[in-house]
């Protein structure tokens, strides 16, 4: 949970007596640290730049001394390394192209994963991804890859050729094209972002209505409904568990459809 947000609705709810201000306005949710002139810093931009900073220095640290016998760190890695090589990238892709495609997914899975755990790490709380703008720019990187080594394998016609199956009869061919160009150039893209963006951003708002939920129930002028604010903190606590859970999928799921897209484009017939 946003530790702003739950201040400023706290605070929201503190000067106008508590009366009609939940659930929140869409308005607390812009928070800018600071402004340069026109550009704003906001939390989640300093959050991805911390997350940039710690993926680098682990990986130094953990491969600067790789060794035959790995330390805990080295090991770690290779595990992480291994799971996106050999699970992710090869299973998808392919044993004879995956190779050249393993850093692009591994890159994408840790970058996804240490900005989702965020959410549940203090003082931050905050899924770099429950904001649309980063989901949307790690899978416009996702669209050009796999529509560039498409046309490279088929080229340009031979692309829009390989969107019809072989095997069909040709007056549906037509119809096929249309929904096939509909699904590689228009649904892919946004059930990729939106898919990411949609979990992150659910599982933190969540959090904020238990816990803010919570901080009204305590408040109330009813005894039993005082007693009622601490379920909905347990529930606040059991979800962060389980959000944990949560954004590792959402970082496996989207490196695992990314390499699908690719594999997909590197296929000699549809």
């Amino acid at each position: 949970m946003s530790l702003n947000v739950l201040a400023s609705t706290l605070g929201t709810v503190a000067t106008q007596g508590g009366e009609g201000h939940f659930p929140p306005s869409p308005e607390i949710f812009w928070q800018p640290l600071f402004s340069i002139g026109p550009v704003s810093i906001t939390r989640s931009m300093v959050a991805v730049a911390i997350s940039v900073a710690l993926i680098a220095w682990w990986l130094i640290a953990t491969s600067k001394r790789a060794a035959v016998v790995p330390s805990k760190g080295q090991f770690l890695t290779e595990g992480v390394y291994g799971f996106i090589r050999n699970g992710v990238a090869k299973d998808m892709i392919g044993s004879k192209e995956f190779l050249r495609f393993v850093p692009l997914l591994f890159g994408l899975f840790v970058f996804i994963l240490f900005n989702n755990l965020f959410g549940i790490i203090p003082p931050i709380q905050m899924p770099s991804f429950s904001r649309i703008g980063y989901p949307i720019a790690l899978t416009l990187i996702v669209y050009v890859v796999y529509h560039t080594i498409g046309i490279q394998k088929h080229g340009l016609a031979g692309y829009f050729k390989f969107l019809i199956p072989g095997g069909l009869p040709g007056w549906i061919k037509p119809f096929i094209f249309v929904l096939e160009f509909i699904t590689f150039f228009i649904t892919r893209p946004l059930t990729l972002a939106l898919r990411l963006f949609g979990n992150m951003f659910a599982g933190h708002m969540l959090l904020v209505v238990f816990i803010v939920g919570g901080w009204q129930l305590f408040n109330a002028e009813n005894f039993l409904l005082k007693l009622t604010a601490f379920p909905s903190w347990a529930l606040a606590f059991a979800f962060t568990l389980f959000e944990a859970l949560v954004q590792f999928l959402q970082a496996y799921v989207f490196t695992l459809l990314a390499a699908s897209y690719i594999g997909g484009a590197l296929v000699d017939d549809h």
